[in-house]
């Protein structure tokens, strides 16, 4: 970097700001190892500079001799983007769009002397799927790769493919706040490691847990207890400590409650901090103040925004990550325990420029039991996108892409099915189809993508823009869970989110009819354009799993008016085009009212609050819905009111009518149905099902409720124990006859009788022993030794056949009175196996047991014949029953 004295130095730059920032002191190993490998990999604590100056080194900005380069900045969040744009422009003495701009969905910010251009992760996606070399671009930085969000992990592995098929000499820096680089280092081909050493003070450690138990986190709801106990602790904070307060929360509602309970706090600003806050506040945020300041904000403050003036953190101890519900096909983001990552993120905030403190909401013996690090989004979220997008870049199952770590298969395998369920990827292949390169170059998740698409020509390019941008960023609470009533708020534009959505409408409608200005419309001077070349800042929302339907709706194919004239379409027009879009975004969440609840075409059922608009619907389209604490059902939280015909349309391909033979209620029951899936439409008796039909749901009748509807006779019941018994004993090729098993084998032993009967009766009528049989090993010849082997009857010494009890399959039992046992000194065996001799008294009752007889006669029997010789004097009791006479008489009988 020049020198302050050197008389060639831009006298704009902040020379003192630049000087500040520790990362400087890694400059030069920065420099070498991107001078020999190419890449890096470069740590450095938040605070340190490493967002700010090492692009402007990279770049050439800061030094006259040094060769101007065009370099990347890639941020995970809008924010976190918007603010290093800003602060890097401020260190030039600059105005944003300059020498140094940002493109963020929705918004660009450039010019023609614009070297450094801070993007999202899910612009630079776009943009190398648009452009995979990347042309005019020199180096490409990724910042916070330690957050492992799905866009960045994606981006990482494509510009290793760029580096090691098209372009080596392009500069590739991965950039983290954590130690956790060897991971990085080696999936970069062995990238040399930089590390910073961040400028940081003590922050000591307050535990401060709420004095009652509250509820963990379900879903999105967050105990309000906890809320009112982090209030009181920012309270606490403000009254013990100088200085800032930064106090995390999960989620713009739980800052929205704090910020509420807390109030007006005198001479003290409360700000909220968040993806939707407006510029002035982030603004106001990242610039220090004159007033003392309490700053709530989501995880974007770990370590993508430096917030100035902080002191104190008071840490909630929750985050937000996705999470995918596979049995009710929905996809949402999740309150979770912050890991123990992040609680040192946090904390370190406290310590950025002087001695600070941090208060931990919850108890000390549970920091121990925190995970180590958050989840990779790759493990847990929706990955329908990103399955998208590799398939347009030609790695349909993501083996060989430069990842982490792999995409679980299950979640693959649905993601793929749902891309081929509209038309997206090829169903035998997985390559993108054209289409699937139309929806991934639209910047939603694609099916958002997919709804723009197919409703534009139905309802116009407009309207499906209005209820696309709508799903594209989920409303506030306050506009309800009726999107034909979120759609009307949102044209009010008397908020925020309303503005958002207004840029986003715009951009999107640009996209669908055709006129987006193209990649290379870069040269203008700096604007604030919804509607430019990069088309996101992430490739969609966490959006629900699932298959899509057709494309056809039965709408007025009327193109809409913009937001300044929608006074003149009506509210009923309104509804059936959010429902229409709605449907076709989310084909399987149709749902139709049945039983006091919503049954979706997926088969998930969903309540609607109530004094809800949707509550006296018939049929709803579920656009956003959660799994309440303890609730059996889902919750909608945002839906549209559809007919049956819209439907029937969007979910086509869940569509069938045909004969079904369903096992309900302990019995069959044969009907023809006309289905949207879980949904019956119409319903008739059928009274000749075909036999095929009425086996299939026999047999579910005996998985639900078991083999015990065959008859089993008591030689039946024995027979399948004995065959168990060998089966555990000698093993092959004795057969399994567990009730798995027998399912299983169904049609080789159970045939012909099962496909004979009609209904339940007859399955009472089946002899189970009979057709147990044939399960035997007949072809080895082994079937005739199972007499021999498992006999039912044992021969005692006394002359008689005891029956042998297989029920226990480890050892069998032999129930015997004890005089017939006489003589006998070794334990009987069956199979090798020593049976269980269970003696009995005269009358039958049980004496003693052994399996060793020997032993039993040496020892046991003198305390037996001493208590049972007085009750039963008629009975033989001699002194050595190893050497008398077995017998099954009293003494009169012998003497006779």
């Amino acid at each position: 970097m020049t020198s302050p004295s050197s008389p060639s130095s831009p006298p704009s730059l902040r020379y003192d700001a630049l000087h500040a920032l520790p990362v400087r002191s890694a400059l030069p190993a920065l420099r070498s190892a991107l001078d020999g490998a190419g890449v890096a990999v470069l740590v450095a604590p938040p605070g340190t500079g490493k967002t700010t100056l090492v692009p402007l080194v990279l770049a050439g900005l800061l030094d006259e001799d040094a060769p101007v380069r065009r370099v990347v900045v890639a941020e995970p969040r809008r924010i976190a983007a918007r603010a290093a744009a800003r602060r890097m422009a401020w260190l030039l003495g600059e105005k944003v769009g300059e020498r140094v701009g940002y493109t963020v969905r929705g918004e660009r910010v450039v010019g023609p002397r614009t070297r450094v251009e801070v993007v999202t992760t899910g612009v630079l996606l776009q943009r190398l799927q648009r452009d995979q070399e990347l042309n005019g671009v020199d180096a490409v930085m990724l910042d916070e790769v330690h957050e492992r969000h799905l866009d960045a992990d994606t981006v990482a592995a494509f510009l290793w493919d760029v580096r090691e098929a098209l372009r080596p000499e392009l500069k590739l820096v991965a950039a983290s706040a954590t130690t956790d680089s060897e991971a990085w280092a080696s999936l970069l081909g062995g990238a040399p490691v930089v590390e910073a050493e961040g400028v940081s003070y003590p922050v000591d450690v307050v535990w401060a847990p709420p004095a009652r138990p509250v509820r963990p986190p379900h879903g999105m709801r967050v105990d309000p207890a906890l809320l009112t106990h982090v209030a009181s602790v920012v309270r606490r904070a403000l009254a013990e400590r100088d200085g800032d307060v930064l106090c995390f929360l999960p989620g713009v509602g739980e800052i929205a409650r704090v910020a509420g309970q807390l109030g007006a706090l005198g001479d003290v600003d409360v700000l909220q901090v968040h993806g939707r806050a407006p510029a002035a506040v982030q603004d106001a945020v990242l610039a220090a103040g004159a007033r003392r300041r309490v700053v709530l904000a989501t995880a974007v403050a770990e370590s993508s925004l430096t917030v100035p003036g902080v002191r104190v953190v008071v840490d909630a101890g929750l985050a937000r990550e996705p999470r995918v519900d596979h049995a009710r096909g929905l996809s949402a983001l999740t309150t979770v325990r912050a890991s123990r990552a992040a609680g040192t993120q946090r904390a370190g905030r406290a310590g950025r420029e002087a001695p600070g403190v941090v208060y931990r909401c919850w108890e000390e013996a549970e920091d121990g039991r925190l995970a180590r690090f958050p989840s990779p989004e790759i493990k847990v979220a929706d990955l329908t996108a990103f399955a998208l997008q590799v398939a347009c870049w030609g790695a349909p199952d993501a083996s060989g892409l430069a990842l982490l770590d792999a995409p679980p298969g299950g979640a693959m395998a649905a993601a793929r099915s749902a891309l081929a369920a509209v038309g997206a990827v090829d169903g035998d292949s997985g390559r993108a189809t054209a289409r699937g390169g139309r929806l991934a170059g639209l910047g939603l998740h694609p099916r958002l993508g997919r709804a723009l698409v197919d409703a534009a020509p139905v309802v116009g390019a407009q309207r499906a823009a209005e209820v696309v941008a709508l799903l594209s960023e989920e409303p506030p609470r306050e506009y309800g869970d009726d999107l034909g009533g979120a759609l009307r708020s949102a044209r009010r534009g008397r908020d925020a989110y309303a503005g958002r959505w207004a840029r986003e409408v715009r951009r999107l409608a640009r996209l669908v009819s055709g006129s987006a200005p193209s990649a290379r419309e870069t040269t203008h001077p700096p604007t604030r354009n919804a509607a430019l070349d990069d088309p996101a800042g992430g490739t969609g929302g966490g959006v629900g799993r699932g298959t899509g339907g057709s494309t056809g709706a039965g709408v007025d194919g009327g193109r809409s008016s913009s937001s300044s004239s929608s006074s003149s379409s009506s509210s009923s027009s309104d509804d059936h085009v959010v429902g229409t879009v709605a449907a076709l975004a989310f084909p399987e969440r149709v749902a139709r009212r049945l039983g006091g609840s919503l049954l979706m075409v997926s088969g998930t059922r969903a309540d609607v609050s109530d004094g809800s608009a949707l509550r006296d619907a018939e049929w709803v389209a579920v656009a956003v819905a959660d799994r309440p604490v303890g609730a059996g059902h889902a919750r909608v939280r945002l839906g549209a009111v559809v007919d049956e015909e819209t439907a029937r349309r969007a979910a086509a391909p869940l569509l069938h009518e045909g004969d079904e033979v369903a096992w309900a209620d302990g019995e069959l029951v044969a009907r023809h149905v006309t289905r949207l899936g879980a949904v019956e439409l119409a319903v008739r008796p059928l009274k000749n099902p075909a036999p095929g039909l009425v086996r299939d749901a026999l047999l579910e009748g005996l998985r639900r409720e078991g083999l015990g509807l065959l008859r089993w006779s008591k030689d039946a019941v024995a027979l399948r124990e004995r065959l168990a018994f060998l089966r555990r004993h000698v093993g092959e090729p004795w057969p399994d006859v567990s009730d798995d098993a027998l399912h299983a084998r169904v049609n080789e032993w159970l045939e012909p009788e099962l496909s004979a009967a009609r209904r339940r009766a007859d399955l009472g009528r089946i002899d189970a022993g009979e057709a147990l049989k044939r399960l035997l090993p007949w072809a080895g010849g082994q079937a005739a030794r199972l007499d021999e082997l498992a006999p039912e009857r044992l021969a005692v010494p006394s002359g008689s056949r005891v029956r042998l009890d297989y029920s226990d399959p480890e050892q069998p039992v032999l129930a015997v009175k004890l005089q017939e046992m006489f003589g006998l000194r070794e334990t009987p065996r069956v199979a090798g196996v020593p049976v269980l001799v269970h003696l009995l008294s005269p009358a039958g009752r049980p004496a003693a047991v052994t399996a060793d007889l020997a032993s039993f006669w040496g020892d046991g029997y003198r305390s037996v014949r001493a208590d049972l010789r007085g009750r039963y004097p008629k009975h033989p009791w001699p002194e050595d029953p190893a050497a008398a006479e077995p017998t099954r008489h009293t003494n009169a009988r012998l003497r006779r």
